[in-house]
């Protein structure tokens, strides 16, 4: 029998909530052998749904997802668009 790990993040970066989805959807877009099951929308909030049968993957594409948000925040921040 095989398990399914599931997460989901919300972000609210208010006025910088669709540059952030633009950094973060170019990525996912652009990797298509990702092992993990990743779906990004975007409404008022970006939401990252990601679905795996291996905990260890879970946990680096959330890893790697919670670090490029920061990082477009930050980068995004540091030039005050």
């Amino acid at each position: 029998m095989t398990l399914n790990y599931s997460a989901k993040i919300t972000v609210d970066a208010k006025d910088k909530t669709t540059a952030i989805y633009d950094s973060v959807n170019a990525d996912n877009e652009f990797y298509p052998e990702n092992p993990v099951k990743t779906k990004i929308k975007l409404n008022q909030k970006l939401v990252i749904s990601v679905e795996t049968d291996q905990i260890t993957h879970l946990r680096a594409n959330l890893n790697s997802s919670l670090r490029l948000i920061q990082a477009s925040y930050d980068s995004i921040q540091s030039v005050k668009i």
